[in-house]
């Protein structure tokens, strides 16, 4: 059985929409996805699906400044703003969730429950992103995402192509209206359906906080003594969580969870969702 999501949306403190759906029973305990930077809350259709079809209520977010949410006309895109916005969705849902963060939304987990609001949540899982990621991954995703920014595309196949060549190990998207959900078309071309401040250097708070390693160590480190148990799982061929990054966050962190996910880079739900679905699952029957 497929279970139709259902949109709902909270205002955040500055007035900015945030647009959530909602898969399952709303009484039930929660499992929150929170997508990476350029992407929107489509990217977790399958895993979300797979985590509602478990008994759970699966929540995907759109970040400010992407998908259907608002964007910031003050260019306000601070981690701790996106971690403020969730704050608001989750007064919409049952006590203590499961945070599912893949990058950004990782590091806006990281800072939600371990700055801002600590003992919000049940349960955090890392989608290949630790607080010292590799600079030159972070590099080549930045640069993917810059590179058609402005200019768009001439079509999908141009898309598809493009997406390719970023992620060679997944084959091409056979399906090109699935593209559609993080694009929108303006006078024949296709854009990327996401505020350009967020990355372009114009916005007035960027997300900074990306680059401050010692304070995501610290909020990591404040999560685990409050009892919060955390999960990383690394797509295997990761290039941002390589696995010397890996290594050296499970050394300083022992207490956490890691999965390896073979055939998988840096999109682990895109690449390869039944293995990061079966994880996910696995580590949230054991902590609700």
């Amino acid at each position: 059985m497929t279970l139709a999501p259902n949109v709902f949306r909270v205002s955040a403190n500055d007035g900015v929409t945030i647009v959530a759906d909602r898969i399952g029973d709303p009484a039930a305990p929660a499992v929150v996805f929170l997508h990476g930077g350029g992407q929107t809350r489509r990217s977790w259709g399958r895993a979300a699906a797979a985590v509602a079809e478990r008994g759970w209520q699966a929540v995907t977010v759109d970040f400010r400044g992407h998908g259907e949410s608002d964007w910031s006309a003050d260019g306000d895109y601070r981690v701790t703003t996106f971690a403020g916005d969730v704050l608001e969705v989750l007064g919409e849902l049952p006590d203590r969730p499961v945070i599912v963060g893949a990058s950004l939304g990782g590091f806006t987990a990281m800072l939600l429950a371990g700055e801002l609001a600590p003992g919000t949540v049940r349960a955090i899982v890392l989608v290949d992103i630790v607080p010292d990621m590799n600079q030159s991954g972070a590099s080549r995703i930045h640069d993917f995402m810059a590179e058609k920014m402005t200019s768009g595309f001439a079509s999908l196949d141009e898309v598809a192509d493009t997406i390719q060549q970023y992620n060679p190990h997944r084959p091409r998207s056979a399906d090109l209206n699935g593209l559609k959900t993080n694009l929108r078309e303006r006078d024949g071309r296709w854009y990327w359906h996401w505020d350009p401040k967020f990355i372009d250097g114009t916005a007035a708070l960027p997300p900074i906080e990306v680059t401050e390693v010692d304070r995501m160590h610290a909020a990591v480190d404040t999560i685990l003594r409050n009892g919060v148990p955390m999960l990383l799982v690394r797509g295997q061929m990761s290039d941002l969580v390589t696995e010397e990054r890996a290594r050296e966050f499970l050394g300083r962190f022992p207490d956490v969870d890691f999965v390896d996910v073979g055939g998988a880079g840096h999109m682990v739900a895109g690449d390869r969702n039944d293995a990061f679905a079966e994880a996910v699952v696995n580590f949230v029957i054991r902590h609700t």
